[in-house]
């Protein structure tokens, strides 16, 4: 994998040759200030587009990949969160970039609310907006050879009860799959969860793929892991009905633009804290191991899954670099806020067993050649940047 590169004017000459196929008026980039042009004039609420580096970055590492799609269409769900903003910007970006001619068709329960909040993908002719649930939405026509299911992200509404979110990650899987069966599709991508794996052994520092518990089933908040498990077994029967490969991401925790500061991520909430000038809130005690994988990062890894992972051969996405919650804290105030205050809620207990989420990636590293590139204070760093405006800041 190729390290970061340099920002010099060949990655301003092909970001502003991605956004010739989008509208005249969107921003571009001015050399001279390295910032976007806010033709617009749009409100802080509107997220900006990824910046040029990271685009170029992702580009550099999958370049092979992308002859594969050529004319061709591809159907995504979750398009309008954190990973489908991601691969949303990518693809145009690869699409401009290699002359590639292909289609997204992107499902969303709301055309109107994205189209306000991301014009700069909206408003790309390569990107078409199908209105719909994923667990009933309406076939569209012609051949779909590349699909990704990314819908039914973790961030939870409040009132989203356990059963149905389970019941609804299980059921948008199956109509995929049967849209899969019907459309010729020959490479299907799930973006399963590291939660499949359920509680994490302390005794465990770094979780492989062949680790073979299971959420507790009786618990509500292991529904979502249920139904990630429940859609992974739906994706084996399918592969071996249709004889389409199917591709699983058990992804873990990640950072970057997109990523929202006020859902239940601790980075977030963290970052959103120091921009802000406020004490960084721990509600634990702070000794949690997490890890977190920059999000140009992930856009690369599950680009490669999709294009080149076996079928059927779950592999963990994330970064194997741990730290605990409090050191996390101490890291997003360096590079943010310097001095910050940190304000932990809980003593720890001496002798308690360390709460665990790291995954091992090694079975990735080997088969698909993937590494993280960006490190955690530039993620920290690049998603910091990335907000500050949209805080009015």
């Amino acid at each position: 994998m190729r390290a970061l590169p340099a920002v010099d004017a060949a990655e301003y000459t092909l970001y502003n040759r991605i956004l010739l196929c989008l509208p005249p008026r969107l921003p571009r980039i001015n050399q001279q200030t390295n910032c976007m042009e806010n033709i617009f004039h749009l409100p802080s609420l509107t997220p900006p587009p990824i910046v040029p580096r990271d685009l170029a970055y992702i580009l550099e590492n999958t370049e092979r990949l992308w002859p594969e799609l050529r004319g061709k269409q591809i159907f995504i769900t979750g398009g309008t969160g954190f990973f489908g903003c991601w691969l949303l910007e990518s693809f145009l970006a690869a699409n401009a970039a290699f002359n590639l001619r292909s289609q997204a068709v992107v499902l969303t329960r709301s055309p109107e609310k994205f189209r306000l909040r991301a014009p700069h993908l909206t408003g790309n002719p390569s990107i078409q907006l199908l209105e719909g649930d994923v667990r009933d939405f309406v076939f569209p026509s012609g051949e779909f050879p590349f699909i990704i299911h990314a819908a039914t992200e973790s961030v939870r509404k409040q009132t989203f009860h356990p059963s149905d979110e389970l019941a609804t990650i299980a059921d948008g899987a199956r109509r995929c799959l049967e849209f899969a069966e019907s459309h010729r599709t020959a490479k299907f991508l799930l973006t399963s969860s590291g939660a499949v794996y359920g509680r994490q052994p302390s005794s465990i520092t770094h979780l492989a793929e062949d680790y073979r518990a299971a959420p507790d089933a009786r618990h509500p908040n292991y529904a979502y892991a249920e139904g990630k498990r429940i859609a992974e077994r739906l994706c084996a029967e399918s592969a071996t009905r249709s004889g389409m490969e199917s591709k699983i991401a058990r992804c873990f925790a990640f950072v970057g633009p997109h990523l929202p500061l006020d859902a239940h991520f601790a980075i977030g909430n963290f970052i959103r804290d120091a921009l802000l000038g406020n004490p960084i809130e721990i509600r634990g005690d702070g000794t949690p191991r997490r890890s977190y994988l920059y999000a140009a990062d992930l856009a690369i890894w599950l680009w490669t899954m999709l294009f080149r992972a076996p079928s059927l051969r779950p592999l963990n996405v994330g970064s194997d670099h741990d730290l605990s919650i409090r050191e996390l804290a101490e890291a997003v105030a360096s590079v943010i806020r310097p001095g910050l205050a940190i304000r932990v809620a809980q003593e720890a207990v001496p002798g308690d067993p360390i709460q665990r989420y790291v995954p091992s990636v090694e079975a990735a590293k080997k088969k698909l050649n993937l590494a993280e590139g960006v490190s955690l204070t530039d993620a920290i760093r690049r998603t910091a940047k990335w907000h500050r405006p949209q805080l009015d800041l």
